[in-house]
């Protein structure tokens, strides 16, 4: 497609659908201990496969039991978690996620205070050593780990931009070039920060109706 129909087509996908799975959740994501944490355990329960509808109504399930940051996790019994996430209608991993929630916050607490700050300075700005050490938590994986990045691009912008193979495939999905480079480019003008113009072409990968949506309109 031309350069002229790329950005129509970027214009309609963000008018749309920009908005980050933080967002969606209430996340109010900024450089804090509490968002943070949040937004690691949305990444963990997207990286399941389950629909990400489900994922982001788990974490606002989990926020509202009180289970908001790594020391109330931790506190929290098994089946407490185990409700909160049944209540998310996270049920088909409930029993193994309570129990990764539990042991990835006792481990957050005990190397990093709690703090992904922490983490985050340990990385010093490099992406692949902030996804190893995000993998060394119970339940986050290299999907997990891809998705965190994603997230918080904005408030840690040494990680960004961060395109991940999921909204990747958003991208050729909807006709448009595979270089993050040419997706920033194609956005400029739209006010789209980078976390919300990847998590927009996430949709775009999970939703074959959206890439019908955005293409149709742009044509």
């Amino acid at each position: 497609m031309s350069d002229d129909k790329n950005r129509k087509v970027i214009r309609e996908l963000l008018r749309e659908h920009g908005q980050t799975y933080a967002a969606e959740a209430g996340i109010h994501l900024r450089d804090t201990p509490q968002p943070l944490y949040r937004t690691l355990v949305l990444a963990h329960l997207l990286s399941a496969r389950i629909r990400a509808s489900v994922a982001v109504a788990t974490s606002r399930a989990l926020y509202e039991a009180g289970l908001r940051d790594a020391r109330r996790m931790a506190d929290a019994t098994w089946q407490q978690r185990v409700d909160a996430l049944g209540e998310g209608g996270y049920r088909r991993y409930d029993e193994r996620t309570a129990t990764q929630l539990g042991d990835a916050a006792e481990i957050l607490l005990d190397r990093w205070g709690g703090d992904l700050r922490r983490m985050r300075a340990e990385a010093d700005g490099d992406a692949d050593e902030l996804r190893e050490l995000l993998q060394e938590l119970p339940g986050i994986g290299a999907v997990g780990a891809a998705i965190f990045l994603r997230e918080v691009q904005d408030v840690w912008p040494e990680f960004g931009p961060y395109v991940d193979a999921k909204a990747l495939q958003g991208a050729e999905r909807l006709g448009l070039p595979r270089k993050t480079v040419d997706l920033r480019r194609l956005a400029e003008g739209t006010g789209a920060a980078d976390a919300a113009l990847a998590s927009a072409l996430v949709r775009a990968a999970l939703d074959k109706g959206i890439v019908e949506e955005c293409t149709g309109r742009a044509a």
